[in-house]
């Protein structure tokens, strides 16, 4: 194979790839939540190598509102008043 192919499917399949997640995270962020730390509490269990548990804090997805109705949208704020 050509190198100049190898490096189109590459770029190709990086994008489909940051596509996809993209998508994900839009529409579906709850799903997305949960694999985040199911894949990063594995990693940051006491025992792990430093570099190991480093890559498991930067997955693990930030803290959330204790409020058990929410969706995960980051949308709690209250609406902003209407300019006139």
């Amino acid at each position: 194979m050509d190198a100049g192919l190898l490096a189109q499917y590459l770029v190709i399949a990086v994008a489909v790839l940051v596509s996809a997640w993209f998508v994900a995270k839009r529409q579906f962020p709850n799903a997305v939540r949960r694999l985040r730390v199911a894949l990063a509490v594995p990693m940051v269990r006491e025992g792990r190598p430093q570099w190991l548990r480093r890559a498991g804090r930067r997955i693990a997805p930030p803290a959330m509102a204790g409020d058990a109705s929410c969706g995960g949208c980051n949308s709690c704020d209250p609406p902003a008043p209407k300019q006139h």
